[in-house]
């Protein structure tokens, strides 16, 4: 690897996750092996064998208000709460939709 320092990207500048992908790609099997954390250290070797990728479904940029103490109990959990925000409405909206389907099936309307 080399010994020159990395270059941040540019705020304004889109980037695709958070990973340096070009330092990771420079990286050797050992060193990728002394920075995992540990709980990746003992997977088998066909761990990944019947991965699937996994596509996210499209976010789209709202304007939502909420009262204050809930933006607030969110936001002392750290970063990415909106992330969690979100968690929890598709939460409550599979609930839902189970509850309606199965009204549905009891002919219930």
């Amino acid at each position: 690897m080399s010994a020159k320092p990395t270059t941040q990207p540019s705020k304004t500048t889109p980037s695709r996750g958070r990973a340096d992908l070009d330092r990771v790609r420079q990286m050797t099997d050992e060193e990728i092996t002394r920075t995992s954390p540990p709980e990746l250290t003992d997977l088998p070797d066909d761990f990944w064998d019947d991965a699937a990728l996994v596509v996210p479904d499209p976010k789209e940029a709202i304007s939502l208000r909420v009262d204050q103490d809930v933006l607030a109990w969110f936001r002392d959990r750290g970063p990415r709460y909106q992330t969690r925000m979100n968690a929890v409405l598709r939460s409550y909206v599979r609930t839902m939709r189970r509850k309606e389907a199965k009204a549905r099936e009891r002919g219930e309307t």
